[in-house]
């Protein structure tokens, strides 16, 4: 359903000629609401009359209502697609990200930009060429062969790559907060200038129709979704980068981060940052109210997070890189954060444990140089506040398992009192493993942390049976899902809440009822679940598990052959 659209003050009205699939152009008229009319190469139309004369509608018209109803950043995603060519997923989001980031930070330049040259109120007698007048105001300075109007003149020179690369070069030169941040990948050989060219066009045209108050929001929004549908497009890797954003919705729900700092050690893209931010905003709170702080061990994921927290107005200069890690050289030593909301590698086993033996942050017992788990949350314990809460994702054998001082550590935390609750999730929720996975709250102070005391109680919640699947492989919660686990968490933690244990979902449990089951924490036990659907042997589990996984890798790789041996099908009469 091709549509060539064609500038004019006028639009086309369609006759029927015959009933033989021909149809004639009649004449022009004037649009009194358009500058723009539509030519469909279809066969056939239907009479439509002069006062909708803008919309041709065709024995495909229903196709065509459906694709106009879909969401800005859906349309979006598919023309950019379209352009991508034989590009990895991988890289093409670099490239793509890349230039909806420099379209957001020029917007902004611009827009202050035009108040500076205006020299109105307090803007009187500013310079509009001045970097110092833009780091005032937190904006980024864009130099002018950087700025988004002259890459657009330049988008279908042959040259274009080479243009954007040195433009994000100079971009880095004014910024030093965007040293090493920005790609510079846009000369390489596998990028078709004129599909970079579409590129440009396309995301120049993002928020187009939207006030300039708003175009900041429309490419913020933008960049999350196209994180989403990059990781999704890179299946397991892209979980490497990507937490579902169910998943982290959920977290932040929960937690309640309204003011104080924010901490994630392993913070990805920045997922968990961005969700805060909009949780602060949609509460009528202030996003000044909370500070980020973070680390990453990828330098490639790092640099997507600088961008993603960058665009949206976020103060990055708290989220830190290093090769090493948190474990090996924490980037915020003496950091005590309000909140702890994480997603850390399921059961890493090459986490330099061996180096760590005596470190200070092991209070609750030496964890595992094979596993990870409760070095991960005693890391979270250590960097919390004495009133903090913590957030975070973990593999659900942690809640069992007793291998190598695991379930002393385990004890040891619950008779420390400071496990607040356990949500078991369901499956398929992530992308790079079909490990089962759940959530743990951790706080610091359970007696006199703002709610009621629940010193000697533990929230159990099995949402197992929640979620629908929006792919064969892949999960999320509605929204109705998460306010059904955030009110329940909420309810039973408040003073004023109206609480209830519901059989086959939720369960307050004592600490000594804790004890009796060998402090063992899957919800399924608490809250009335059979055994048999709740508990395995893990071993048999893991190795299933592992053959399902070398299953998908087998699919992954017979897929890639089969859109190379697509690639090489001509059809006749096609191009």
């Amino acid at each position: 359903s091709l549509s060539f659209i064609i500038d004019a003050s006028f639009c086309l009205q369609r006759y029927y000629t015959s009933r033989r699939k021909k149809t004639s152009l009649s004449f022009i008229s004037p649009c009194k609401n358009h500058n723009k009319f539509v030519v469909h190469p279809f066969q056939s139309a239907q009479l439509r009359d002069s006062e909708n004369c803008c919309i041709i509608k065709s024995n495909m018209s229903n196709k065509n209502t459906d694709a106009q109803k879909e969401p800005l950043e859906k349309q979006l995603w598919k023309a950019a697609d379209k352009l991508r060519k034989n590009i990895d997923a991988a890289e093409y989001k670099h490239i793509v990200l890349g230039l909806i980031f420099l379209k957001y930070i020029s917007d902004a330049f611009e827009s202050l930009y035009e108040k500076l040259k205006k020299g109105e109120g307090d803007y009187a007698g500013a310079d509009p060429e001045d970097r110092d007048e833009y780091q005032a105001e937190n904006v980024f300075f864009v130099p002018p062969e950087a700025r988004w109007s002259f890459l657009q003149a330049e988008a279908k020179k042959p040259t274009i790559g080479t243009t954007v690369d040195a433009a994000m070069d100079a971009i880095e030169k004014e910024n030093p907060s965007l040293k090493d941040v920005l790609p510079k990948v846009y000369a390489r050989g596998n990028l078709d200038p004129a599909n970079l060219g579409g590129l440009i066009d396309l995301i120049g045209n993002i928020a187009m129709h939207d006030a300039k108050a708003r175009s900041a929001d429309v490419l913020g929004h933008v960049f999350e979704y196209f994180l989403g549908e990059f990781a999704l497009a890179e299946g397991k890797k892209g979980g490497q980068f990507y937490t579902p954003r169910s998943v982290v919705e959920l977290l932040v729900e929960m937690l309640e981060p309204y003011r104080g700092r924010v901490f994630d050690p392993c913070c990805g893209s920045g997922g968990m940052f961005v969700q805060s931010e909009k949780f602060v905003a949609q509460h009528q709170g202030r996003v000044n109210d909370i500070s980020i702080y973070g680390q990453e061990s990828n330098l490639t994921t790092w640099r997507l997070c600088k961008m993603n927290l960058a665009i949206r107005g976020l103060d990055i200069t708290q989220v830190k890189w290093n090769n090493e890690g948190s474990f090996l050289n924490d980037a915020h030593k003496d950091l005590k954060a309000d909140f702890v909301i994480a997603n850390p590698p399921f059961n890493d086993s090459d986490w330099s444990g061996d180096l760590l033996r005596k470190d200070a942050r092991w209070m609750y017992g030496l964890p595992p140089a094979g596993n990870a788990n409760y070095a991960w949350i005693q890391h979270f314990i250590y960097h919390l506040s004495p009133r903090g809460t913590a957030g975070f994702v973990l593999a659900k054998g942690s809640l069992t398992s007793k291998s190598s001082g695991e379930g002393d550590i385990r004890k040891a935390l619950i008779e420390a009192r400071l496990v607040d609750c356990i949500v078991n999730l369901p499956t398929k929720l992530f992308l790079n493993t079909p490990i089962p996975a759940c959530l743990w709250f951790l706080s610091r102070n359970k007696a006199n942390g703002g709610y009621r005391t629940r010193t000697d109680e533990i929230l159990f919640i099995d949402a197992r049976n929640l979620g629908h699947l929006i792919n064969r492989r892949t999960r999320e919660l509605s929204r109705e899902d998460m306010e059904k686990i955030a009110s329940t968490y909420h309810n039973w933690r408040n003073s004023n809440g109206t609480y209830q244990d519901v059989k086959g979902f939720c369960n307050s449990a004592s600490i000594e009822r804790v004890q009796e089951l060998d402090y063992v924490l899957t919800p399924g036990r608490y809250v009335g679940l059979p055994d048999d659907e709740d508990d395995f042997d893990f071993a048999e589990r893991f190795s299933a598990l592992k053959a399902e996984e070398e299953a998908l890798k087998e699919e992954e790789r017979l897929n890639e052959v089969i859109k190379e041996n697509l690639k090489k099908i001509k059809i006749e009469g096609k191009e």
